[in-house]
């Protein structure tokens, strides 16, 4: 049975548990390219950053233990995940396919070729070269 989002629902944003707001913040700027924006007037332990498809990431600054693997995980594409890889490579940023193989990629059964590192709290990313399509 074929379900329909009848509310327009789109991904607004996620919330992370951090413990150094500056360094989280200075890895997102500067390693994913996102961009620092208004964090609503929250205060000194919230920065909020955005994709550039204006997806937002809100940082917040925590003592909270939150546990983290691999399975839950935040995603990005990129038409360049080769020059991505390239550019972490020099910024001395370690990745792995999804089995834990160092520095090299896997490719799904759908063709599409994707890798997985951790911001500076142990979140896990993946990058990935998928194409946004309707099925």
């Amino acid at each position: 049975m074929e379900t329909q989002n009848h509310f327009g629902l789109q991904k607004d944003h996620d919330a992370l548990l951090v413990a150094d707001l500056q360094v989280s913040l200075q890895f997102y700027r500067d390693i994913l390219g996102f961009k620092e924006i208004y964090n609503a007037g929250l205060g000194e332990k919230f920065k909020w950053v955005k994709a550039s498809n204006d997806v937002q990431i809100h940082l917040i600054e925590s003592n909270e233990k939150t546990e983290k693997n691999k399975g839950v995980h935040l995603a990005f594409n990129t038409s360049n995940l080769f020059g991505f890889i390239e550019f972490l490579r020099k910024q001395n940023v370690a990745f792995e396919n999804s089995a834990g193989i160092a520095d090299t990629t896997n490719t799904r059964p759908d063709g599409v070729e994707q890798i997985y590192f951790k911001d500076p709290d142990g979140y896990w990313i993946e990058v990935n070269n998928s194409k946004l399509e309707d099925f």
